[in-house]
């Protein structure tokens, strides 16, 4: 199944033998491959054998992996429909009657906000990738995506309705109710936030997505965004907003995803509980066969994302056993969405690689990466010249 998707994604990719790589350096090596012929993907071996792209499983079990083997510079956004799902809209969930956001706490005067006044406030938000933080290889890293959004900056909602201490800590919850229990998650979309952190991550509720209103099972008709966060804070079908005090405990949600934000143990206060940003990260996304002067020779295609700053260099290894080198084709300019390198790779011999990267030098945040966590494995086989 994962062969015939590949293979298929392969034929949509306009072409291996005219790909253009704009920005990306290194003129001698492009020029290689463009003289050289594409000869097949390389698949990816340890990996699960799931349905890539189509939507799985009901709420909080609902799912749908993205095929990243497609994306290229040229074509950076996810389409809507192939975007990513953690969890799918629930069947309690009602569109049919007015959507509104209620602003509550110790405010001098609470309020709400109806869809009509959200969209009126709308504006384009740009590109922005959304991350799982339960992104493993089992699902082929699938849950990672990148959309062209609009909506409203969360600040914007703030300051009408006076939050405006930096240390004010603000709850944003979701319509999280279903009618089957799930057996890998509860319910409880929420999560706690400072001022602060709202404002620096530039967070929006997001009204369109792609150009067109939100799906349901992708959080309509308004879900949180927060950029360079992961995906398990940026809360679907957000209908309440609350400011909460210091000693306010953390959400469900976020006992939830404790491990995979990589929180120091299980935080019982939101004060605690550290920021779930996404750390400098990086994978290949498909291995490219291609013959080149009559020899076989590959092209490693990859991204690179998060990280609060771009980095000067990406190193990468085939084994443990071998030195890191420079990615030969690399240069990071904005850490969200992601970015793309290439790396030509020539084997000594059949067998089963391990591709690592790491970042060049060791003060950039990365313990994903750094643990060996996007690790993907191909089998080369013998190569006829």
């Amino acid at each position: 199944m994962l062969k015939t998707s590949l293979t298929a994604a392969g034929v949509a990719l306009i072409g291996f033998d005219e790909l253009r790589m704009p920005g990306l350096g290194q003129d001698a090596q492009r020029d290689a491959f463009r003289q050289g012929r594409f000869v097949e993907l390389v698949e990816f071996v340890g990996e699960g054998i799931l349905p890539m792209e189509i939507p799985m499983g009901a709420g909080l079990d609902g799912r749908l992996y993205t095929d990243l083997s497609g994306v290229t510079p040229e074509h950076p956004i996810t389409p809507t429909e192939k975007f990513y799902l953690r969890t799918r809209a629930s069947e309690f969930l009602d569109d049919r009657k007015p959507w509104v956001i209620e602003v509550t706490g110790p405010l001098k005067r609470p309020m709400e906000i109806d869809l009509p006044a959200l969209e009126t406030m709308s504006k384009p938000a740009g590109l922005h990738l959304m991350e799982c933080s339960g992104n493993v290889r089992l699902a082929h890293f699938g849950m990672l995506s990148v959309a062209d959004w609009a909506g409203v900056p969360v600040s914007e909602i703030l300051e009408s309705a006076k939050i405006d201490k930096p240390a004010s800590r603000v709850l944003i919850s979701g319509f999280d109710r279903y009618p089957i229990a799930s057996s890998s998650s509860s319910p409880g979309a929420s999560w706690i936030f400072t001022v602060d952190e709202l404002h620096a991550s530039k967070a929006f509720f997001a009204t369109k997505m792609n150009g067109s209103s939100l799906t349901k099972d992708h959080g309509a008709p308004v879900r949180l965004v927060v950029p360079n966060w992961y995906g398990c804070t940026c809360i679907k079908w957000v209908n309440e907003i609350t400011v909460v005090g210091e000693d306010a405990v953390v959400t469900s949600q976020m006992e939830e995803f404790a491990g995979r934000t990589m929180q120091d143990g299980m935080p019982k206060l939101a004060k605690d509980y550290r920021r779930a940003v996404i750390e400098q990260a990086a994978m290949p996304v498909r291995v490219e066969k291609w013959r080149v002067e009559g020899k076989i020779t590959y092209r490693v295609v990859g991204i690179a994302w998060g990280g609060s700053g771009t980095v000067g260099g990406l190193e990468i290894r085939f084994n443990e056993a071998e030195d890191f080198v420079p990615v030969d084709d690399f240069k990071q300019s904005v850490n969200d969405p992601w970015s793309f390198w290439t790396h030509p790779w020539s084997p000594n011999e059949p067998g089963i690689y391990d591709i690592q990267l790491r970042v060049k030098g060791d003060s950039v945040p990365a313990r994903r990466l750094n643990a060996g966590h996007y690790v993907r494995s191909v089998e080369i086989t013998a190569n006829r010249t």
